[in-house]
């Protein structure tokens, strides 16, 4: 259990926070949500204490033990897999180092072996016996063999050591877990591996994530830093969203009778509980959901940008044939005698790695030449492209951001319109006189989707585009692209951007061949597993 009070916190006149008065209790786990730059990592670091708030306090359990996340990759690199792992429970590793230390003497004195038996009494009462076993075993789930338990951290790619400093945290039943967006660079494998665990994990937990599966899965509570406060509400992320979105109906239509608004809360409320998956997390939250009122729904201040892909011409049937496609990148081959056709309905999601499926979206795009093959875009096909990599973009003497949509924009539109184009995509006012040189990396993707979106294309080729997004931005690109009427290819990392979009899958696998399946993502992970495929 962790418990607020009166906790609040300013950067000179900036309120992040005020009077926030909250308890996090065992059993729960919470989502921590807001706008970026609402705060969400500074409460996570007052509540592990590497900030002072300037009003209120913090407090825990007596004997309790807080665990946190590290983001410092390089912090660890002189010690061992397993040892960075162990150190999760500070105390512990310090009593095997003092004991080891005590073993490993030449002159073993009546003192070092009074000192010894104390030791292995506290060693027994943490469980330290199993203490490497229980290492093990978080760093398997994760995806870290035995081959690299003792191994440097040095020695380690950054993605695996970003498991075994997720390993770090959960080691030893913390009674306070706090993760700070923890998915970040986890392969599918190990985020369910995750989920799981956190499900049946019996503590504490807060968690900052932009996953919204992942927050969906595992949330018992969100938390909601919204106003300088923090609101708790019972659910997952999906119910809070669409909560938060009713109770903004509910507020703008002043006229609708309360007893309407009442009966459409309670049949939204009947439609989650019935659609919770049979874990223990959807369980306990569904007799909590029972209980809400009216009132306990509250509007947010979020604002979503519009996104809206229009198509200018209607799509024929013959939209794009690919041919014995192969390509490598030095001497690795990413995929060879790629053959697909693709038809005006398909929204296809591609998986594989990501050196392929940019590879593959730079030839269809003519970005780059294949080692062999052929493709062909239909005749009535007008594309959009994407990139992964898109900084070349805004590295001209554009001044303003009207002037950088400007020489995007097919018809030569009007100042205005460009300023109400930008408006909609949250650049308001002063914000479009912006020099595109200095936009943040959520500020260029909303630039980018902006260019798209006036293409007016049939067709649009999107690669990973919710990287830098905050959750507000995915959730209304996820929804404009669900209503596109064109045909679409695209990758991303976000299960609930496939899952809700995709209608069907390519994998490129990693010996170069597919899996092309008409089927949705949660479909696809499905047949793959009943195929014994990995």
């Amino acid at each position: 259990m962790i418990q607020v009070s009166g906790v609040g916190l300013r950067y000179g006149d900036r309120k992040l926070f005020e009077d926030v008065n909250i308890k996090f209790t065992p059993g729960n786990c919470y989502g921590l949500i807001g706008a970026n730059g609402a705060g969400k990592s500074t409460f996570l670091k007052i509540l592990a204490g590497d900030i002072e708030a300037q009003e209120g306090h913090v407090s825990m359990g007596k004997d309790e033990r807080l665990s946190v996340l590290k983001q410092n990759h390089f912090e660890y690199d002189e010690h061992t897999v397993l040892d960075t792992v162990i150190m999760g429970n500070k105390r512990l590793y310090e009593v095997m180092k003092e004991k080891d230390a005590i073993y490993a003497k030449e002159e073993f004195s009546d003192e070092d072996g009074m000192r010894a038996a104390e030791l292995e009494g506290e060693f027994a009462e943490m469980n330290g016996w199993v203490a490497e076993s229980d290492a093990a075993t978080l760093l398997n789930g994760l995806g870290i063999g035995d081959d690299l338990h003792y191994s440097k951290m040095a020695d380690l790619e950054g993605s695996d050591k970003v498991k075994v400093l997720l390993a770090q945290a959960l080691f030893g039943e913390p009674d306070v877990l706090l993760l700070d967006e923890p998915t970040n660079h986890l392969d599918l494998k190990a985020i369910q591996w995750l989920e799981e665990f956190l499900i049946n994990f019996e503590h504490t937990v807060i968690v900052v994530s932009h996953d919204r599966h992942f927050l969906n899965k595992v949330c018992t509570h969100i938390a909601d830093l919204d106003f300088g406060k923090i609101q708790l509400y019972v659910g997952n992320y999906d119910f809070w969203y669409e909560s938060s979105q009713l109770a903004q109906k509910m507020l703008s239509d002043q006229n609708s009778k309360k007893e309407e608004k009442i009966k459409e809360l309670k049949e939204f409320i009947a439609r989650f509980s019935a659609n919770a998956s049979k874990s223990k997390q959807a369980t306990s939250r569904k007799k909590m959901l029972d209980k809400i009122e009216l009132d306990d729904i509250r509007p947010s201040s979020r604002k979503y940008p519009f996104i809206n892909f229009q198509i200018g011409r209607d799509i024929g049937n013959d939209v794009l044939t690919v041919d014995g496609l192969s390509a490598s990148l030095d001497g690795e081959v990413l995929f060879k005698d790629l053959r697909f056709s693709m038809n005006k309905d398909d929204k296809i999601a591609f998986l594989g790695s990501p050196n392929a499926k940019t590879a593959l979206f730079d030839i269809l795009t003519e970005n780059a030449e294949p080692d062999s093959g052929t493709f062909k875009w239909g005749v009535t096909t007008s594309q959009s492209y994407f990139e992964n990599d898109h900084d070349k973009y805004f590295t001209g003497d554009e001044k303003t951001l009207v002037d950088w949509l400007r020489q995007y924009s097919p018809d030569d539109e009007t100042e205005s319109f460009l300023r109400g184009f930008l408006g909609r995509m949250l650049f308001s006012g002063e914000e479009v006189k912006k020099s595109p040189a200095v936009l943040s990396g959520g500020e260029k993707v909303r630039c980018m989707l902006s260019k798209m979106m006036l293409a007016n294309s049939n067709v649009v080729i999107l690669d990973e585009p919710t990287n830098h997004l905050d959750l507000e931005s995915i959730q209304a690109l996820n929804e404009g692209l669900i209503r596109f009427k064109g045909a679409m290819l695209f990758t991303s990392h976000d299960h609930q951007f496939i899952q809700t979009i995709a209608n069907r899958i390519i994998e490129i696998r990693e010996d170069g061949s597919i899996l092309d399946k008409q089927l949705t993502y949660d479909e696809f992970l499905e047949w793959k597993e009943s195929q014994g495929l990995k």
